[in-house]
């Protein structure tokens, strides 16, 4: 029996070429990408978020102080069902403000 030999091959040898030596570091180049949001997005957003806490902050309470009794003016006033809803949905129109204006 023989045994076949296969041929030898050369390695491949490549130049540097100036284009490869000039390519920036991925971190770089990322620091130069401006952002998406700028300082005034932030604000409204900060400002939108905040509206909704206190929206939410609103809407606590309401436990009865006796477990016999049904007092419906802790539960259904005017800070629970109507002021506490306003201030989430101001907050929330102004986080969509806050997202779709153009940044500066």
């Amino acid at each position: 029996m023989s045994a076949k030999k296969s041929p030898k091959s050369t390695p491949v040898v490549r130049k540097a070429t100036p284009a490869a030596t000039t390519r920036k570091s991925p971190v770089s180049a990322a620091s130069t990408v401006p952002l998406i949001f700028g300082k005034r997005n932030y604000i409204f957003w900060g400002v939108g978020m905040g509206l909704v806490v206190i929206g939410f902050l609103l809407m606590l309470g309401g436990g009865m102080p006796d477990k016999d009794t049904w007092d419906p003016s802790l539960i259904y006033s005017f800070r629970r069902i109507t002021l506490a809803p306003i201030f989430i949905l101001a907050g929330l129109v102004v986080n969509i403000y806050a997202i779709f204006t153009r940044s500066e």
